[in-house]
């Protein structure tokens, strides 16, 4: 009869598991489990010599070799295997390519957003991973930054509701569901917010700053359950966030009592000695990034030699590596690893991936996210029955532009190749379909223009100057696509221009001037040239709102909306400082009228709720969606803060000539600042709510007082 293990029994509280496992465990064992490598690279021999408990950047059937690996391991204990699932399955062949996070905010539609994490969660399955590095807590505040596309933009409060709706996408109400993954609330915390927009250089940020804007998304995700964070790259006031021990200890398990694992972000524990040199050698830097409340260490090879050395002198005591491996070994248990350790199987791996279902989730994510920046009565098109329409620029027939960072293609993961070409509709293929026999595609504009009836022109950036390692100090269209819209603009025809990016990118004044329509799409995913000629026919009325704002020229920057209020002058000497599209904004084809804006009273306790009610009557002829904005203000204030903040929002569809009431519900609670001490209050006195269709335009300014 076999010898009774009660770590192997499923009955067992996780807790007991957990305890009896630990018991068992060598100290060379509980080192490895705090060590994580990319399985592409000598995956055995870490098995071997580091007892790894973790690997990324492996699916299919390499991680079917690692899962089996594990198993003759002596204690069995299953591997955490990850993957940047970042908006999709992105790294495997023919999943559903969702819009980036970026794409998926303008869409300010929860539900949309947590159906990608539950899709992607679903595509996930039955290939070995059961862990991707999302969502991007980060905010965008510098569009030259690379991965601003990897965010949901600039405003801490949709930031968070959007965080928590992938969250529960992805995790569900149980991590042991097989259908579901870990999810990772990154980069934490401050990452996005360095100088110059270049990639994880120094922090600007102070405790204050971090407690005023940085840190509320990361509470909400750690509060909503989230499995795991990862830290940034950057360094706060001196101290690099992989030890930060204020951040890492005091606020997130001290303060907010997070049960969770935190996994460094790639090499940041070598960045430690090798780049930001605070640490002589790798005893050190493990030391301190354990003992900081690191739990799992990526890509960094050496450190586990180092973690060793460090708890063989009393450098690191074996207490905080303890402490650690059991964070590690309950998110096992509770995922049901030990019981389903996440073996791949291919054939029921591509019966999920990519279905019809799953498609139709991403052309709705791909129509609401499109933004329309510019109308002037050229869309919707009227009958083209006959008429020549010339397409130009490289972004309108390339599928890797369109599905966007952390996609097959890009590099960054899990080798190369791209999604098959059939799964993706760029705007040249649903033009062709739409348009049999009237469509002709000329990448540069060769030749000349004036022979079209109409222009598509679709512009925007590419993976050379997107995602890690690729901030830019302009944001300028690159490569002489400022000249093919001059063309354009001379041809005399009309014309439409598409900015499909990753990012807030400049077109030129005259450019926005001229064109007939401007159309934003941010990499919106495989579905995305449908989206794009439903808009352009009328089938489509977009619906979609800026999450970001665009500068009219980088030297503007910041131009988020939530400035702190106080500057001496409104403007530069040579330039305004209003953003040419501000956050919050987007156009429609039909028009909308606010005709009551109530509150349900003047005056509140600190513990009451706002209740407000916002009825919009679609004016035009054609059904269409508003997005009901509400800002508050705090009029005085013991400290220097932004002049208003979004608090409440609400998505109305709304059939022409008809009216929909919007009630949206705001805790006085969350009317609040960070004083000149670092902590956050609500300051009781007077306050605007300012509600409409953007940051920067009110249909009706409310005032109300909040009382002790």
């Amino acid at each position: 009869m076999a010898e009774y293990v009660l770590y192997r029994d499923p009955k067992q509280p996780v807790a007991a598991r957990v305890e009896d496992l630990l018991s068992r465990m060598t100290v060379e064992e509980k080192v490895g489990q705090l060590a994580q490598h990319d399985g592409r690279d000598r995956l055995e021999q870490f098995l071997k010599e580091q007892h790894n408990g973790s690997f990324l950047q492996i699916l299919g059937e390499d991680a079917g070799r690692a899962i089996e690996l594990a198993r003759k391991t002596r204690l069995g204990i299953p591997l955490l295997l990850g993957i940047d699932a970042i908006h999709g399955h992105s790294f495997w062949p023919g999943a559903t390519i969702f819009p980036t996070q970026l794409g998926m905010a303008c869409t300010w539609d929860r539900e949309v957003i947590e159906k990608m994490g539950e899709i992607t969660a679903r595509e996930m399955r039955w290939t070995g991973v059961c862990w991707t590095f999302a969502p991007v807590l980060c905010i965008a505040r510098d569009p030259r930054w690379g991965r601003v596309g990897e965010t949901f933009g600039e405003d801490p409060t949709l930031i968070g509701d959007f965080a928590c709706a992938m969250i529960h996408g992805l995790q569900g109400d149980d991590l042991s569901d097989p259908d579901r993954v870990l999810a990772c609330a990154k980069h934490y915390v401050g990452y996005s917010e360095t100088q110059g927009g270049r990639d994880a250089s120094e922090g600007d940020t102070s405790h204050r700053k971090l407690r005023s804007y940085f840190l509320p998304p990361f509470e909400r995700a750690a509060r909503t359950g989230v499995g795991s964070f990862m830290t940034g790259y950057q360094s706060t006031e001196g101290v690099p966030m992989t030890v930060n021990r204020w951040a890492l200890r005091t606020v997130l398990r001290d303060e907010w009592g997070y049960e969770g694992f935190l996994v460094t972000d790639w090499c940041t524990v070598s960045n430690l000695v090798v780049r930001q040199k605070i640490c002589a050698d790798y005893k050190e830097a493990a030391a301190r990034a354990v003992t900081c409340g690191n739990d799992l260490i990526m890509a960094t090879c050496e450190f586990y030699q180092g973690c060793l050395d460090a708890l063989a002198d009393g450098s690191l005591e074996l207490k905080y590596v303890d402490e650690a491996v059991r964070r590690l070994l309950t998110v096992k248990f509770k995922l049901g690893l030990f019981e389903d350790d996440r073996m791949p199987d291919l054939e029921r791996a591509r019966a999920r991936t990519g279905t019809p279902e799953h498609r139709a989730w991403a052309l709705r994510a791909a129509r609401e996210s499109l933004v329309l920046l510019e109308n002037r009565g050229l869309l919707p098109l009227g009958d083209l029955t006959g008429r020549k329409i010339l397409v130009v620029g490289r972004n309108a027939d390339d599928p890797l532009v369109q599905c966007g960072d952390w996609s097959l293609g890009t590099g960054q993961a899990n080798g190369g190749g791209q999604h098959p070409r059939a799964c993706t509709v760029t705007p040249v293929d649903a033009l062709k379909e739409a348009f049999p026999g009237q469509v002709e595609y000329r990448p540069h504009g060769e030749g000349p223009l004036f022979d079209a009836d109409l222009i598509v022109a679709v512009v925007g950036d590419n993976p050379a100057y997107w995602g890690e390692f690729r901030s830019t100090a302009t944001l300028e269209l690159p490569d002489g696509q400022n000249e093919l819209l001059q063309k354009v603009a001379e041809s005399g025809r009309p014309y439409v221009v598409v900015l499909l990016a990753s990012k807030p990118l400049i077109l030129p004044e005259l450019i926005r001037r001229d064109a007939g329509a401007v159309i934003l799409q941010f990499s919106p995913g495989m579905l995305g040239g449908q989206a794009l000629v439903e808009a352009l026919t009328g089938k489509l009325n977009p619906s979609g709102r800026l999450t970001i704002s665009f500068p009219r020229h980088a030297g503007q920057l910041p131009v988020y909306y939530m400035q702190v209020r106080g500057q001496h002058g409104e403007r530069y000497a040579d330039l305004s400082q209003s953003p040419v599209y501000a956050f919050g904004e987007g156009r429609s084809y039909t028009t909308f009228a606010y005709e009551q804006v109530e509150l349900d009273r003047e005056v509140y306790g600190m513990a009451d709720t706002l209740k407000l009610e916002v009825t919009v009557r679609n004016t035009g002829e054609r059904d269409g969606v508003e997005v009901v904005q509400a800002y508050v203000s705090d009029l005085v204030t013991s400290v220097t803060w932004v002049d208003e903040e979004l608090k409440g929002y609400a998505r109305l569809e709304i059939p022409a000539g008809e009216t929909r009431t919007a009630r949206i519900e705001i805790p006085a609670a969350a009317c609040s600042l960070v004083d000149a001490e670092g902590v956050r209050v609500v300051e009781p006195g007077e306050f605007e709510l300012r509600v409409g269709p953007s940051s920067r335009s009110f249909a009706r300014v409310l005032r109300f007082r909040i009382e002790k």
